[in-house]
């Protein structure tokens, strides 16, 4: 008998897979949807472990709070507007059928009042291509066009935190605390690599690595590992 899948032994909740959520600020999202715009002010300029970026705490007029995603160029005590007539500035929130084409945003809803799901990470941007009534074209950082809803929200300017990945980590200890902090599973191991006992795919033939692993879709759960009833296998010709 072999023993539990990583996956397997992360269903279970215990603390060795469990995010350490008592060293997270909170969530960078936009708050609810006004109908004025607000005005606010930055406090703080706080460290995240789970954003890449640095977040900022803004204090609005109305006594809200909030975490936004730092742009370049903010800093404690700069002003902040958000809201559907917020002057088209850096830093500042706006809907997208009130900002220019050809502007770099960053932290754009995908649904209105969502507060926020595309260009998140550190020195990234998108830029606007072209607007029209009922979408407005964005090109990712990925070079990809997506259309969005004109009524969704957007930050101007591009997140601050520029070149994070020049630095090496040099050693695996550093990767290791990385990757711990945001819950994630290190290093990854094919499953071939494995004994026997670790992996059903393990065993003194760990070397061969030139088969498909093709896995019926009636496997039980500890043998489905792999390609599961896939409709071809093989490099594409």
């Amino acid at each position: 008998m072999g023993k539990n899948l990583t996956q397997q032994r992360r269903g279970r909740g215990t603390i060795r897979f469990r995010s350490p959520s008592h060293n997270q600020i909170g969530e960078a999202k936009y708050s609810q949807v006004a109908a004025e715009t607000s005005k606010g002010t930055v406090t703080d300029i706080l460290h995240s472990p789970i954003h890449s970026a640095p977040i900022l705490q803004v204090s609005f007029d109305n006594g809200n709070k909030m975490l936004m995603i730092a742009p370049e160029e903010k800093r404690v005590g700069s002003t902040v507007e958000m809201g559907a007539n917020a002057a088209p500035e850096a830093g500042n929130v706006v809907t997208l059928a009130n900002i220019p084409e050809g502007a770099e945003i960053f932290n754009i809803e995908s649904k209105p009042g969502d507060g926020g799901k595309f260009v998140r990470s550190a020195g990234n941007c998108a830029k606007i291509v072209s607007k029209s009534e009922k979408e407005i074209i964005i090109m990712l950082p990925s070079k990809k066009q997506r259309a969005f809803s004109p009524s969704c929200r957007a930050t101007i300017g591009r997140i601050a935190g520029a070149g994070r990945l020049d630095k090496p980590l040099l050693k695996a200890g550093n990767a290791h605390f990385k990757m711990q902090a945001r819950n994630r599973y290190w290093p990854h191991v094919c499953g071939q690599s494995m004994n026997a006992v670790a992996h059903p795919h393990g065993g003194k033939r760990s070397s061969k690595k030139n088969y498909a692993l093709i896995v019926p879709r009636s496997a039980p759960p500890g043998a489905k590992v792999g390609k599961i009833s896939p409709r071809r296998t093989g490099k594409k010709r």
